[in-house]
C-alpha cells in the first residue's frame, strides 16, 4: 500500500465501533426515559395539588367517595411527612386550619415535586 494505511479495520476499531453502537442506544434509551421521569413527578405534584383542593372545598366534597377519599390518602402518603398538613412545615390554628395547612404544605410538596422531577429529567437526558 502506497499511502501507509491498511486495508481492513484492527480489532481495536471493530471494538470501537460496537462501543459507539451501544452510547447511542443508551442514548436513545435516555432520551426516551428522561420525559417519563418528569411526566411521573407532574402527576405527583397534581395528586398533591388536588388533594389539598379537597381537603380546602370541605363540606362541599364528599369525603365519603372513594375517588375522593384515594386522592386525600395518596396526597398524604405523598407528604413525606415533612410537609404533613398534620404537622407539616406551617401548622395553622383556628378557623379553616386544615385547609391552610393542606394549601400551603401540600403545595410546598408539589413545588418541590417538580423541582426534582426536573432536575432527574435533566440527569438522565443525555
Amino acid at each position: 500500500m502506497a499511502d501507509g494505511k491498511r486495508a481492513g479495520k484492527t480489532r481495536s476499531e471493530k471494538f470501537g465501533a460496537g462501543l459507539g453502537k451501544a452510547a447511542e442506544g443508551m442514548n436513545e434509551a435516555r432520551r426516551r426515559v428522561a420525559p417519563l421521569v418528569w411526566i411521573v413527578f407532574a402527576v405527583l405534584a397534581l395528586v398533591l395539588i388536588a388533594g389539598a383542593l379537597l381537603i380546602a372545598l370541605g363540606d362541599n366534597v364528599n369525603r365519603q367517595n372513594g375517588g375522593v377519599q384515594f386522592i386525600i390518602d395518596t396526597a398524604a402518603n405523598l407528604d413525606l411527612g415533612i410537609f404533613s398538613r398534620d404537622d407539616g412545615i406551617f401548622t395553622f390554628n383556628g378557623e379553616n386550619a386544615e385547609a391552610k395547612s393542606a394549601l400551603v404544605n401540600w403545595g410546598i410538596a408539589a413545588i418541590v415535586y417538580l423541582v426534582v422531577g426536573k432536575l432527574l429529567q435533566r440527569i438522565v437526558q443525555p
